[in-house]
């Protein structure tokens, strides 16, 4: 132990390192076949990883390309030596990375070494079924900034072994993506990709990273950024909820089981030193095997159709709006992360048994495993037993009127209810969107930006902020924006569909290629989501509303408004005033200069919430013809208004598929300012004058 540490955090120590070091692995080169436990390899140290669910290893993304700069990283095959008895005996099996992070790594690596971007993690699936320990993962999206330690593979003693080491995290980097660690001892070669451990709660909080240059000390990396894992498609469970799931399911069937005399870490919570508390706190706080239980029965059920779900239920059982600090929340069990110290005084027990109340009667997008949510609340009731009675009370209430809104919510589905469907078919999802803004920095060709959640018609005006930045350059903005845009992403998108992006940008700037961007999966933005302009501040004209509604429904009619049979063209507003509210206005020209700039205003004051246009060509000879001889049959076949974004969407994808019949939509966008959907009228600070 480092001097100075307290007795609290020796003690701490003391109990977590046997399990710590029980899990912690050492990576290298693979080796063949599986080596029988009391084995050890030869192949040297490429640093430290640890088990976090059984079959999966967590390490950083720099360990995995040791010795293999120019050798794809997902794919690759890397040997794991681990601990396989608890006794001091080895095994070693082969591992396969399965996923990286960021994961442009694949395409960018750092020189030789440079520090690799952040989070610089890698998840590495075990190719053989083995016995081994896994970890506890921290559910809090801000680690304490208290005594942890930090575990890795050393060679003091001339053979590779597990060592432990403590410190202070000293504060965070990365817009909280990595943690500093304090310099009372050093971090040696070998320990990356180890982890760092909370002693004061017994959890793992970040992955060593980094060690510094001169002195002791470092960085580690928030465990929490595991959330980043690429999002799945629809319709299937996602690489970070299911290994989530294994590893709740893994620590609650260890505490239950009665096999096994070796201590685990609920135990080893139960013994952790207290810290200093009131006299209710033992009733604030549910015990260590409570929330393990907890975490397992909600491991049972299929996980949240989206991650504003878990947000909208942890809001709801904490009595205000948690913190946002990003990652996204993706699972139930990282709602109870934002529970922690509610406000008011109020128990962190309360407001979990609310929100696993909450779960129990919430809609699941895949019916649950027979009796797994009647459990969830026969425990949430034996659990309230110990509390106060009134909070008993209310926990039997918020059940059924839980049960009540589910069934109401499920005959409103199925087209009995007095609401109707949720959703028009072939239409946009409800809920939340997701809102970039930009803005010309004066005269200069640079932007001002800003990402956030747009919670839609259920919360009007509610807009959650993501991140914001200045002074972008047009060629670095889908850069910028890549970790902002993927946030709101992870926040908005369902189950059953990809969120909306809403692009808010003056008339002048609708030529913004936001569709075509590159961001996250090879493929663009465009064809991903649907994507749409809108203008700031929303519509205009106090007749908005009633076109709206008119096109909505259908059928459409085209209007051209900047040209005649290819000439340009400039609308009178009288003429744009008078024509049927079911009208599509339709611009094929510059959005930036004339006549389409003064049209696109024009359009606005007169209350057309629906417009389709295009990016020129870049061969200005190129006809206009095609666009709009495809576009009218295209609007013919839809028949409505509602369910342009999803057929834009669906265009783009041809087109980018080589589709011939789908050339004529190559730079289609859709002006989509619905009146429902209220945006921010302020603009982002500008910068330091």
């Amino acid at each position: 132990m480092t001097d100075g540490r307290t007795a609290g955090s020796a003690r701490a120590f003391e109990l977590l390192e046997p399990l710590v070091r029980a899990a912690t692995v050492r990576v290298h080169a693979p080796v063949r076949g599986y080596e029988s436990p009391g084995s050890r390899t030869s192949a040297p140290t490429w640093g430290s990883g640890f088990f976090i669910a059984p079959g999966w290893v967590l390490t950083c993304a720099h360990v995995v390309g040791e010795g293999g700069a120019a050798v794809r990283l997902t794919g690759r095959e890397v040997g794991i030596t681990f601990s396989s008895g608890g006794r001091g005996a080895t095994g070693t099996v082969t591992g396969r990375v399965e996923c990286v992070l960021p994961e442009r790594l694949e395409e960018r690596r750092p020189a030789r070494r440079a520090l690799w971007d952040l989070p610089d993690l890698a998840l590495i699936r075990v190719l053989a079924p083995v016995s081994h320990a896994c970890v506890w993962l921290t559910d809090r999206s801000r680690p304490r900034f208290d005594e942890v330690a930090y575990f890795g593979v050393t060679e003091d003693l001339g053979a590779p072994e597990v060592t432990g080491r403590t410190t202070r995290l000293r504060g965070s980097a990365g817009n909280g993506a990595a943690i500093r660690l304090g310099d009372d001892d050093e971090i040696e070669p070998g320990m990356s990709g180890g982890p760092v451990v909370d002693l004061g709660r017994g959890e793992v909080v970040g992955v060593v990273k980094a060690r510094r240059h001169a002195g002791g000390g470092g960085l580690a990396v928030s465990v929490v950024q595991l959330r980043t894992l690429p999002m799945p498609s629809r319709g299937q469970t996602g690489l970070y909820r299911r290994v989530m799931q294994g590893h709740d399911l893994h620590h609650y069937d260890q505490h239950v089981s009665d096999l096994d005399t070796r201590r685990t870490w609920t135990d080893v919570h139960g013994e952790l030193p207290a810290p200093e508390a009131g006299p209710f706190e033992g009733r604030g706080r549910l015990t260590p095997g409570e929330r393990t239980t907890l975490c397992g029965l909600l491991a049972e059920l299929p996980p949240p159709g989206s991650s504003e779900v878990v947000r909208a239920l942890a809001e709801a059982a904490r009595g205000e709006e948690p913190d946002p600090q990003p990652p996204a929340p993706l699972s139930w069990r990282d709602g109870l992360g934002l529970l922690h110290d509610p406000p008011g005084g109020n128990g962190e027990a309360a407001a979990m048994l609310r929100y696993a109340t909450d779960v129990s009667v919430a809609d699941h997008r895949e019916p649950p495993s027979p009796g797994a949510d009647e459990e969830l609340w026969d425990w949430v009731r034996a659990t309230a037993e110990r509390l106060w009675r009134p909070l008993r009370r209310e926990l039997g209430e918020r059940h059924e009127r839980g049960l009540a809104e589910r069934e109401r919510r499920r005959r409103a589905r199925s087209g009995r209810g007095p609401y109707g469907p949720a959703r028009a078919a072939g239409g946009l999802p409800g809920g939340a969107s997701v809102l970039l803004e930009a803005w010309a920095h004066g005269w200069e060709d640079v932007y001002d930006w800003r990402v956030s959640v747009l919670a839609g018609p259920a919360h009007p005006g509610r807009v959650t902020p993501v991140d914001s930045g200045v002074r972008a350059t047009p060629a670095s903005l889908p850069e910028a924006l890549r970790a902002p845009l993927a946030e709101a992403f992870r926040r908005c998108d369902t189950h059953e569909a990809a969120a909306l992006l809403e692009v808010a940008v003056a008339p002048e700037l609708f030529g913004l290629a936001v569709d075509e961007w590159t961001l996250m999966g090879g493929a663009p933005l465009g064809t991903q989501r649907p994507v749409v302009l809108r203008h700031p501040g929303g519509p205009a004209s106090p007749r908005a509303p009633e076109r709206w509604a008119r096109v909505q429904p259908g059928p459409l009619l085209d209007e051209r408004i900047d040209c005649a049979r290819g000439r340009p063209r400039t609308p009178a507003p009288d003429w744009l005033a008078a024509q049927p509210d079911n009208t599509v206005a339709v611009h094929c020209r510059t959005a930036a200069e004339e006549p389409t700039l003064g049209a696109l205003h024009a359009l606005r004051d007169a209350g057309y919430g629906v417009v389709v246009g295009r990016r020129p060509p870049a061969d200005p000879g190129t006809p206009c013809a095609p666009f709009h001889r495809g576009l009218r049959e295209e609007l013919a076949e839809a028949g409505r208004a509602e369910v342009l974004p999803p057929r834009l969407q669906a265009l783009r994808a041809r087109a980018h598929g080589a589709d011939p019949d789908a050339y004529w939509a190559a730079g289609a966008v859709l002006v989509w300012d619905d009146p429902a959907r209220a945006l921010p009228e302020d603009e982002p600070l500008q910068g330091d004058l």
